[in-house]
């Protein structure tokens, strides 16, 4: 398919994105992140892998899979076969300490990410990491509203629906596909429809089983942080099942839904099944069926095995994400050589004050 032809598919995967995520909120959601997520968390590994990462040293990436495995270790402890474990004294409070630095984890790989793409000498960038901690702890322990944004928008929100966001523009940007600009068009439209909808709270019936799982996934924090952010509820005032409730699902279950079709739909655009071996084709797929039949044998299960993969792709696509945000700046803010100039000069400066 060419690019004309798969932005014109995209405009109706966002429709149909939309109108199941209106008629099955919460089930739709529970499908997509079992089935289409762990195969897009594994094919975008496979193909950022073969681009390196969008990084000069690719070694260093090892440090964001060493980050993700400990963010991952109380939600592993959580496994049916492991519960005896997370009683022991030490990894108790091993589970408690790593879920308070959660936040600081996941912004000091962001921060990472950018010197990663900018820094290629290793005394340079060991000194930049040390930054990158102090001040992740400096913004996480002095502006509140920085612990919500980092720790539950930035994994989810931000990445499904605002860095997908940009990947489209920048897509589109430089060519006259009138396709490609409707369906950032509908993009950004979406979520203004979702809220003047008229919603009524008692036409959707939902299972236990089905709020079970959806409780279980950790997703309620992002639908109560949404509701406090444009409504300033507190906990007890909010409800899942409600008007703004369901609009506030709707809308997270569109995000994923098409986030996961946008990445399948832009294959042979993205080129992540091109060159790609037997053998590499073969783990992706026993990653894939293994994820969907945990998922079928327990879905609370599946949630806590799937959880290191899922923040896996996040993370590893953080140098993907600020190249593309460095990119788009390129084409509409400064001329390249002026942000070059601008970008080697205020790196130079920083990392002098640094080696004072």
């Amino acid at each position: 398919m060419n690019a004309k032809n798969i932005d014109a598919l995209n405009i109706f995967l966002i429709l149909i994105s939309l109108v199941v995520a209106y008629y099955l909120p919460f089930e739709l959601f529970l499908f997509s992140y079992a089935v289409l997520g762990p195969l897009h968390y594994a094919t975008e590994i496979s193909w950022l892998d073969k681009k390196k990462y969008f990084v000069h040293t690719k070694k260093w990436v090892m440090l964001f899979l060493l980050f993700c495995i400990l963010i991952s270790i109380p939600s592993l402890l959580t496994l049916p076969y492991l519960n005896h474990i997370n009683e022991i004294a030490f990894f108790k409070k091993l589970g408690i300490s790593i879920s308070k630095y959660k936040n600081n984890i996941v912004l000091i790989t962001f921060l990472l990410s950018i010197g990663l793409i900018y820094i290629q000498k290793v005394k340079t960038l060991i000194i930049y990491l040390l930054f990158c901690i102090a001040i992740a702890n400096f913004i996480l322990t002095q502006f509140t509203f920085s612990v919500i944004m980092v720790g539950i928008f930035l994994p989810t929100i931000i990445h499904v629906y605002v860095f997908a966001l940009l990947f489209m523009i920048f897509g589109t940007m430089g060519s006259k596909n009138k396709f490609g600009s409707i369906a950032i068009g509908l993009m950004i439209l979406c979520p203004f429809v979702i809220a003047f909808l008229n919603i009524n709270a008692d036409s959707y019936l939902f299972s236990t089983t089905i709020q079970e799982y959806y409780v279980a996934s950790g997703m309620v924090n992002l639908n109560y942080s949404i509701s406090n952010l444009f409504n300033d509820v507190n906990s007890s005032q909010f409800h899942l099942i409600s008007s703004s409730g369901i609009k506030i699902q709707i809308f997270i279950a569109f995000c994923y839904t098409y986030h996961y079709l946008n990445w399948f739909s832009k294959t042979s655009i993205i080129g992540w099944n091109r060159n790609i071996s037997k053998t590499r084709i073969a783990i992706i797929l026993i990653i894939w069926s293994s994820s969907v039949f945990l998922y079928w044998y327990d879905y609370k299960v599946g949630l806590s095995a799937l959880f290191f993969l899922s923040m896996l792709h996040v993370f590893l696509e953080f140098p993907l994400n600020i190249t593309t945000i460095k990119a788009i700046i390129k084409r509409v803010v400064l001329p390249a050589k002026t942000q070059e100039i601008i970008v080697k000069t205020v790196t130079k400066n920083t990392f002098t004050l640094l080696m004072i």
